[in-house]
C-alpha cells in the first residue's frame, strides 16, 4: 500500500467527532440547540456522536432527548441517577465518548455551534491539541457578577499553577489525548477550568461575545458562582493555608509587642492598665482571626474527608448505548 492510500485509510478510520452536552432542566433550549449543531455537523466530513448527560433533571429533559435519540442514531444519551452537577455531567462525557475528536458544550446556545467548524480546522492544523473559546465581554451580566468574576480569574492566577484564562467558557474541542488526560485526574473534587489549564497540551483561544441564553433561565445564581470560585481556588492553591499561617505569626508578633507596652508603661509611668473595651475589641478581632484561620483549614480537611471516602463521581439511570459506563 502506498503512503498516499495509507494516510487516507488512517484519515477515515479518526473522522468523528462526538460532542458533549450537559443538561439540567433545559428543555427549552434543548429543540433549537440541536436543530443548530445538526445544521454545522451535517456540513462536515466528519462522522459524529452528540452525547447529552441528563444531569438529574426535574423538567421534560430526558424526553426530549430520548425523542432525539430514537430519529437519530447518532444522538447517545446518559442519565444520571440524581443531579451530581456540571462537574460530574460533564466527566461522565469525557469517561464515555468514542470520538477522536471531543467537543464540550452548553445546551443553552451561549456556546455557539457556528464557531465549531473553524475550531476543527485550527485543531487540523496539528499545531494545536485544544481550542478553547473565551468572551471578550460580559454583555447582560448583573455588574457586581463581571467584578467578581474578573477579579477571580486575577487571583488564581496569581496564586496557583493553574492557567485559566479570564472569560474562558467550558467549551472547547479536544484531541481525544487530551480527554484521556483530563480522565485520569479523577479527583472528586473537580473544577475543570483548572484541570484543562494544569494539564498543559498546546491550546488556541478563539475569541467571540457574549451570547445570552436562548431560552430557560441560568443555574447560576451568585451564590453558587461564589462556592464554585473557593472550589477552583482550593483545589488548585495551597495559598490560602499559607495566608492562615501568616496571621498566626502577624497576630504572635502583635501580642508580644503590646503585652511589652503595657508592661513598659506600667513599670515607667506608674499608670493602671484601663481600658476594658479596647481589651473586648483586641479579643474578639484576635478570635475572629483564629476562626478565620480554622475555617480555612477546614475548608481543605472538607475536600480530603470526600477524597477518601472514593465515591464514584456520577451514577447512571439510564443509557440508549451498552459501551456506557455505569459509575465511575
Amino acid at each position: 500500500m502506498d503512503r498516499s492510500a495509507w494516510m487516507g485509510k488512517d484519515r477515515l478510520e479518526m473522522e468523528r467527532i462526538s460532542i458533549i452536552v450537559p443538561c439540567y432542566n433545559e428543555q427549552d433550549s434543548l429543540p433549537i440547540f440541536y436543530k443548530e449543531i445538526k445544521k454545522v455537523l451535517k456540513k462536515l466530513t466528519y462522522d459524529h456522536e452528540i452525547l447529552f448527560v441528563d444531569d438529574g433533571s426535574k423538567d421534560k429533559t430526558l424526553d426530549i432527548v430520548k425523542g432525539f435519540s430514537v430519529l437519530d442514531p447518532h444522538v447517545v444519551y446518559i442519565s444520571l441517577s440524581r443531579n451530581f452537577g456540571k462537574e460530574a455531567a460533564m466527566y461522565a462525557g469525557f469517561c464515555n465518548v468514542r470520538g477522536d475528536y471531543v467537543a464540550i458544550m452548553d445546551a443553552d446556545m451561549q456556546d455557539p455551534p457556528i464557531l465549531l467548524p473553524q475550531m476543527i480546522e485550527i485543531l487540523e492544523s496539528g499545531e494545536y491539541d485544544s481550542v478553547a473559546t473565551r468572551r471578550i465581554d460580559r454583555k447582560g451580566e448583573p455588574p457586581i457578577r463581571s467584578f467578581f468574576a474578573k477579579r477571580f480569574y486575577r487571583i488564581i492566577n496569581q496564586i496557583s499553577d493553574a492557567d485559566i484564562v479570564d472569560g474562558a467558557r467550558d467549551f472547547r474541542l479536544m484531541k481525544k489525548e487530551m480527554v484521556d488526560a483530563v480522565v485520569s485526574m479523577s479527583e472528586y473534587n473537580r473544577f475543570s477550568k483548572g484541570i484543562f489549564g494544569w494539564i498543559g497540551f498546546r491550546t488556541y483561544w478563539v475569541p467571540f461575545e457574549n451570547i445570552e441564553r436562548v431560552a430557560g433561565e441560568t443555574k447560576w445564581n451568585f451564590g453558587k458562582l461564589f462556592k464554585y470560585a473557593v472550589d477552583g481556588i482550593i483545589n488548585f492553591s495551597q495559598v490560602p493555608l499559607s495566608i492562615a499561617s501568616w496571621f498566626g505569626i502577624m497576630m504572635t508578633f502583635f501580642s508580644f509587642a503590646a503585652m511589652l507596652f503595657v508592661i513598659i508603661r506600667r513599670l515607667v509611668f506608674g499608670d493602671p492598665v484601663a481600658g476594658w473595651a479596647s481589651t473586648i475589641c483586641i479579643v474578639i478581632f484576635i478570635g475572629g482571626i483564629q476562626l478565620l484561620s480554622l475555617g480555612i483549614m477546614g475548608q481543605y480537611i472538607a475536600k480530603i474527608y470526600m477524597e477518601s471516602k472514593h465515591r464514584p463521581h456520577y451514577i447512571v439511570s439510564e443509557t440508549n448505548k451498552k459501551y456506557v459506563k455505569k459509575m465511575k
